[in-house]
């Protein structure tokens, strides 16, 4: 291994515990109100919660993993899912880069070079916050005065973020960034077909976390017909609210304030509840998909060494049986010429 190399795994290694800390921070100092949350609710209903948070990350992953192969890099499954769970705790690290920085890295290992890899990320977050932002003003306008009253001005850059995502407009404004930063552009710009499947899966994840605060929102008491549109509404709105406050890890504060607004004429006692619980259950299905992509790297890791193990003995069970060939033919004896 070399010295860059093993500085860049010292590093992700001390990235990885940074953002463990950062999580364990995050989890602790909401601890009383947690505790509070999980009281008011049901097993069933946070495992189901839990449930719908993962599948809404891993159809943000199928979302990524698009973009990535429509620039020419086709990712395994697995591969992917390993690069996207172990790059997400590094939102929980202050500022939004170093997720950035952890998702280039470990897709340099599966040969995806860094401007693709981050060209891949950029127009995926473009698109989650597009997305997002057409959910919400979908949604909310209708079941939220109050969110219509103070984040119009969300809801009217949904159309042009929307607009933004074709394809050449995104390789323009990307290649103009790689050109800034003395890159290579992009090989194969992303097709309208490509970023039309990728907008699906993004849909599908916001569909996800929207059941992820429905079911948290009729634990506490809520109710009628437009509180599922509400609640995926109320959290598309709130993450990208998150976001756009670019210090606090993980959107913290910003992410629940948000929510809190938009949940609290429906739910005037549990909305605050409501916002505790899901940032901690989408804490744990975070770190939930860091342990198994953690797992299923060693596991990949062992079956590389078992196969260079079983090729090496191959090798020397090849080599011991052509050994005799190279023996000269033994001279037959005179009873043998006989």
């Amino acid at each position: 291994m070399t010295a860059k190399a093993l500085a860049l795994r010292v590093l992700r290694v001390l990235l990885v515990l940074l953002a463990l800390g950062f999580c364990a921070y995050s989890l602790a100092s909401q601890w009383d109100e947690t505790v509070e949350a999980f009281e008011r609710m049901s097993a069933p209903t946070l495992l189901g919660s839990l449930a719908a948070g993962c599948g809404g990350l891993w159809a943000w992953m199928l979302a990524w993993r698009v973009f990535v192969q429509g620039m020419g890099s086709p990712l395994p499954l697995r591969a992917a899912f390993r690069i996207t769970a172990i790059s997400a705790l590094g939102k929980y690290v202050p500022g939004k880069v170093w997720a950035l920085v952890t998702q280039i890295e470990l897709s340099r290992e599966h040969e995806v070079p860094a401007e693709r890899s981050f060209s891949a990320t950029m127009i995926a977050v473009a698109t989650s916050m597009a997305c997002g932002l057409a959910v919400a003003a979908a949604t909310l306008p209708l079941t939220s005065p109050a969110a219509r009253e103070k984040y119009w001005w969300l809801f009217l850059l949904a159309p042009v973020l929307l607009a933004m995502l074709h394809p050449k407009i995104v390789t323009w404004g990307i290649n103009l960034v790689l050109r800034l930063a003395r890159r290579t552009p992009l090989e194969k710009p992303v097709s309208v077909r490509a970023t039309l499947h990728a907008i699906a899966w993004t849909l599908v994840a916001w569909a996800l976390f929207g059941v992820h605060i429905w079911l948290l929102c009729l634990a506490v008491g809520g109710s009628g017909a437009g509180l599922p549109f509400l609640a995926t509404g109320a959290y598309a709105l709130a993450f990208v609210a998150g976001f756009l406050v670019f210090i606090a890890p993980g959107g913290l504060g910003a992410r629940e304030a948000a929510m809190v607004l938009v949940l609290n004429p429906v739910l005037p006692v549990g909305a605050p509840i409501v916002a505790v619980a899901s940032r901690v259950l989408l804490t744990v299905a975070d770190l939930i998909g860091a342990g198994v992509a953690v797992l299923m790297g060693r596991a990949a890791a062992r079956e590389r060494r078992d196969r260079a193990a079983a090729a090496a003995r191959s090798d020397t069970a090849g080599n011991a049986a052509a050994a005799p060939e190279l023996v000269p033919d033994r001279q037959p004896t005179k009873e043998e010429r006989a």
